[in-house]
C-alpha cells in the first residue's frame, strides 16, 4: 500500500466483479478509503462501531423493552382491529392520518422515515448518531493501532476489506448483521447463558455481539483468510465478553460438505469434544446476510436441517437479511432473485413433511430498538424458525 499515491486512491477502479457493502457510504470526504485497487489487492480498515447507549444500563434496557412493548400492542390494534364499538378502530384510523401528514415535508412530498422511532425528537437530537469513519490499516504499522485501540465498553472495533470479488464478502461488514446483533441486545433475556451457533460468520460481529450475554457461541465460515480475520476481531473486542465469561470459538464449517471438519492439521478444525458440545447444547442458530447465491442457500438448508436433527434440543433459528433490489436483463424489470429464493427455500422448510423434523417459521417485525449505529433501512428482514425434533 506504499507505493500508492493519494490521486491513485481518489480514483474508484472496480472490477466488474466488484460487491461493495453500503455500510460506509455516509462518509464525506472519505471516498479514498472505499476503494479496491485491483493491482494491490484488497487494504483491510478497522471501523469503529459506536453503541447508540450504555448497553450495561438496566435502565436503558428497561426503558428500551417498555417503548417496544408499547409499540407492538399498537401494531396489534392495527392487525386485529377488535375493539366492541369500533371507536379504537376509528381512532387508529385518525391516528394513522395524522401521522402520514407529520411525514410530507412543505410541498407535500413524502419523507421516508430511515429507522424506527423509539425516542423523542430531543432524545433523539441528544444521541448524536456518531458516522462510522474506517480507518485504513497500512503495512508496518499495526503497532501505531495498538497505540489508539480503545477498550470502550460501548464499541465495537472490526477489521474487514471494503470492496471484494463476490467470493470474498464475508471479509465486508453488512448491515443485517447490524439487524440482528439489535435484537439479540434487545432480546438479551433470551440469549443469556445459551450454547450458540453461528453460520457464515463473516467478520465476526454478530457472534461478538452474541458472546457479550451468552455462555459459548461457535462462530463459523469457510476461508482460512477469513477466519483468520474473524479470530482477530474476537480478540479485538475481548474486553466486552470478560465481564460476562463469554466465550467464542472461530471454526471451520463449509456448507458444502456433510461433516464437519476434524482434521488436526488445520487451524481451525473441530475437536470430538467439541462437536458433542454443540450436539449436546445449542439451543440457538444465527445466521445474517448469507443468502445472495441461490446454490448457496440450498447448502445453507441442507446444513441447518442436518445441523438441528442432530441436537439434543429443540433448536430457535434466527435469519437475518437484506432484500437487494436488481435490474437483470433476463426479466428486463426489476427483481429480487435472490431474495425469492430465500423465501422460497424457507416455505419448503416449513412445509417439509420428513416425520424426523418439524420447522415453524414467522417473521419478526423489525420495530425493536437500535443499539448499534448504522441505517435500518426498510429492506432489512428478520426471521424466526423454531426446529424441533419429531423422532
Amino acid at each position: 500500500m506504499g507505493d500508492v499515491t493519494e490521486k491513485e486512491m481518489d480514483n474508484l477502479t472496480f472490477k466488474s466483479d466488484t460487491v461493495l457493502s453500503d455500510v460506509h457510504l455516509h462518509c464525506p470526504n472519505k471516498s479514498h478509503l472505499m476503494v479496491r485497487l485491483n493491482a494491490v489487492g484488497q487494504p483491510v480498515f478497522l471501523s469503529y462501531f459506536k453503541f447508540l447507549w450504555n448497553t450495561d444500563d438496566r435502565a436503558s434496557e428497561k426503558y428500551a423493552r417498555e417503548t417496544t412493548t408499547e409499540r407492538e400492542h399498537q401494531y396489534r390494534g392495527g392487525d386485529e382491529l377488535t375493539n366492541k364499538d369500533g371507536n379504537n378502530l376509528k381512532y387508529e384510523k385518525e391516528l394513522n392520518s395524522e401521522g402520514i401528514e407529520a411525514l410530507l415535508d412543505e410541498d407535500g412530498d413524502l419523507e421516508v422515515v430511515r429507522r424506527p422511532q423509539r425516542a423523542s425528537d430531543s432524545e433523539t437530537e441528544d444521541l448524536m448518531r456518531n458516522r462510522v469513519y474506517p480507518v485504513i490499516l497500512m503495512r508496518g504499522k499495526e503497532n501505531a493501532f495498538e497505540e489508539q485501540e480503545c477498550t470502550c465498553s460501548n464499541v465495537v472495533k472490526i477489521e474487514h476489506t471494503m470492496a471484494t470479488p463476490l467470493e470474498d464478502v464475508g471479509k465486508q461488514v453488512w448491515r443485517a448483521a447490524f439487524l440482528l446483533a439489535d435484537y439479540i441486545l434487545f432480546k438479551r433475556d433470551t440469549f443469556r447463558s445459551c450454547t450458540v451457533l453461528e453460520l457464515g460468520g463473516g467478520t465476526g460481529i454478530a457472534s461478538i455481539i452474541m458472546g457479550v450475554i451468552a455462555s459459548r457461541v461457535y462462530c463459523t465460515d469457510v476461508g482460512e483468510d477469513l477466519l483468520a480475520m474473524c479470530e482477530k476481531n474476537v480478540a479485538l473486542n475481548k474486553h466486552l465478553m470478560e465481564p460476562g465469561g463469554g466465550e467464542i470459538k472461530v471454526k471451520e464449517l463449509d456448507w458444502l460438505k456433510d461433516e464437519f471438519c476434524t482434521d488436526p492439521e488445520a487451524l481451525y478444525s473441530w475437536s470430538e469434544e467439541e462437536i458433542a458440545d454443540l450436539h449436546d447444547h445449542c439451543t440457538v442458530i444465527m445466521a445474517a446476510d448469507v443468502f445472495y447465491d441461490d446454490d448457496l442457500t440450498d447448502a445453507f438448508f441442507r446444513t441447518l436441517y442436518r445441523i438441528t436433527h442432530n441436537l439434543k434440543h429443540s433448536c430457535t433459528v434466527f435469519l437475518a437479511i437484506e432484500k437487494r433490489l436488481n435490474f437483470t436483463l433476463r426479466q428486463m424489470d426489476v427483481t429480487c432473485e435472490a431474495y425469492s429464493h430465500f423465501r422460497s427455500t424457507l416455505n419448503d422448510l416449513e412445509n417439509l413433511h420428513d416425520g424426523k423434523m418439524k420447522y415453524s417459521v414467522e417473521p419478526i417485525k423489525p420495530d425493536f430498538c437500535q443499539f448499534l449505529t448504522y441505517e435500518r433501512i426498510e429492506q432489512l428482514e428478520l426471521w424466526k424458525i423454531m426446529a424441533d425434533r419429531l423422532t
